[in-house]
């Protein structure tokens, strides 16, 4: 009989768009996978033990090769057209079968969040978007065959058509895996965007989670033009200067002032839309870098219990430039997942989406409700992803004598 933990593998390239992280999640204590409606009941996380409830067993990243990224980052400029975007969506396919493929063969399910490349959560006539839409690219049904896994894709769908905004999705896992009673905390992710979950002790309905503004992504765009593909360490920011009246202009975009639930993307984040002054590159950089601190320390008012710390995840937390930025504007205590404890179970900056993005697959095979319905604003609950089932076993072909 087997009774190990259920295992599911979570692929997620993120706004960054710089590749794939895949973190084979273990969850010891939860229910053996039961496939597509599962049948029990969603175990509360209180009666499994303390945080964090679960194991990354395995992590790897696969960068995209050059090409690949720059296709990608056409399409989140919308420069591809419907050619391109079909064979994106499979090329992304066989990129996240190749990066599932060290770690299939240990997984019951893979979960793929898969790569957006357009986001558009409210209707904005100014930039052509008539009604809520969003788009993640990477076929499924190319990763079940290359893996022989099932596999849980698409996820943010659901949501909006719920009336949500789509985003953030993983403070459900969050919650579920990393809240613990008596503590509030929030959690930090420093992506190409920046997003923030408050996990106020095990209450779900006490969470609150949004996107706060840019991360990354403008401090890609502005290492691109020296011909990098990020700011390594922090370099660039580190030799310039922030040019005080741009920051303002910028901290006064009307996005940040938008109250949750609220969801952004690349598609606002540009510096074309930004139009900065003719900057040098270093200052640039060191404007950007103070932009997505500050516009962090700024959306924690928009949170209803003020946290005791902030824990910060993503590539930004290997970002020294912008880390101090953040210790500079935070009026709290900013720690990593090291300094609490849990990279002892695997849970790291690198793997804490592709970790919540498992446990989202997870909760859909079983039928479970897998996000905050508050915090997107979704019309109730929801069961976010699309399942695509397994290959089926190659059969024999029947005697010549009974072919049709």
């Amino acid at each position: 009989m087997n009774t190990r933990p259920p295992r599911v593998l979570g692929l997620m390239s993120g706004t960054s768009a710089d590749g794939i992280d895949a973190a084979l999640l273990e969850l010891p204590g939860w229910p053996a996978l039961g496939g597509v409606g599962g049948g029990s009941p969603m175990p509360s996380p209180a009666r499994l033990g303390d945080a964090p409830r679960g194991r990354v067993t395995a992590h790897t990243f696969t960068p995209y090769p050059p090409a690949l990224r720059a296709a990608v980052l056409a399409a989140m400029r919308g420069e591809a057209d419907s050619a391109d975007l079909t064979q994106l969506h499979w090329q992304l396919g066989e990129a996240l079968a190749a990066a599932a493929a060290p770690h299939a063969a240990q997984a019951d399910l893979i979960a793929s969040h898969g790569q957006t490349v357009q986001h558009h959560p409210r209707p904005d006539p100014a930039r052509g978007w008539a009604r809520p839409a969003t788009l993640q690219l990477g076929e499924a049904a190319v990763i079940a065959a290359r893996t022989g896994r099932p596999v849980v894709s698409d996820f943010r769908p659901a949501d909006l058509a719920a009336g949500g905004v789509g985003a953030p999705l993983v403070p459900f896992a969050d919650w579920a895996l990393l809240a613990q009673a008596g503590v509030t905390r929030a959690l930090l992710n420093l992506g190409g965007i920046a997003n923030v979950t408050l996990l106020a002790g095990l209450d779900p309905l006490a969470a609150q989670a949004f996107d706060t503004g840019p991360a990354n992504c403008l401090l890609d765009e502005i290492a691109a033009r020296a011909g990098h593909t990020h700011d390594e360490g922090g370099a660039l920011a580190a030799a310039g200067q922030v040019h005080a009246p741009t920051l303002e202009r910028w901290l006064a975009h009307p996005e940040l002032a938008q109250r949750p639930p609220r969801a952004t993307g690349r598609e606002v984040w540009t510096l074309d839309r930004l139009d900065p002054p003719p900057l040098s590159l270093p200052d640039l950089a060191a404007t950007a870098t103070a932009l997505s601190a500050q516009s962090v320390a700024a959306a924690l008012r928009f949170l209803n219990v003020p946290p005791t710390e902030v824990v910060v995840a993503g590539g930004g937390a290997r970002n020294p430039a912008l880390m101090r930025a953040l210790r500079g504007a935070l009026p709290v205590p900013l720690r990593t997942f090291r300094d609490l404890g849990w990279e002892d179970r695997g849970f790291t900056d690198a793997t804490r989406e592709a970790a919540a993005f498992a446990f989202l697959g997870y909760a859909h095979a079983q039928g479970w409700p897998n996000t905050l319905p508050h915090t997107t604003g979704a019309r109730g609950a929801v069961v976010c992803g699309k399942w695509t089932p397994a290959p089926l076993p190659a059969h024999p072909a029947p005697p010549a004598g009974d072919r049709p």
